[in-house]
């Protein structure tokens, strides 16, 4: 399955992690059952799974408060992206 990945490109010219690096690993964990090892290649990947199936769901099921937690979870989502994008930058 690796070999089927896609580079980062800003990795491959700017020599960088970008905030995504890790996302298609993490899957590919998650995949195989390995959620610690998940987590820790790319910490998000547990709030960007409920925020798809949230927005997948309100797609074609409108409910009331879907728009709240849609909300909560893509700045949820978005901090961890950014506290663990910083940690990895800083170590």
């Amino acid at each position: 399955m690796e070999e089927y990945m896609l580079p980062c490109l800003n990795k491959k010219i700017f020599g960088f992690d970008c905030l995504g690096c890790g996302l298609q690993r993490a899957a590919a964990l998650l995949i195989r059952g390995e959620f610690v090892e998940a987590f820790y290649m790319y910490p998000a990947i547990y709030t960007l799974i409920p925020l798809f199936l949230v927005v997948g769901l309100n797609f074609f099921f409108k409910f009331k408060h879907a728009s709240k937690i849609i909300n909560t979870l893509a700045i949820l989502t978005v901090a961890i992206i950014i506290v663990s994008f910083t940690i990895k930058i800083i170590n």
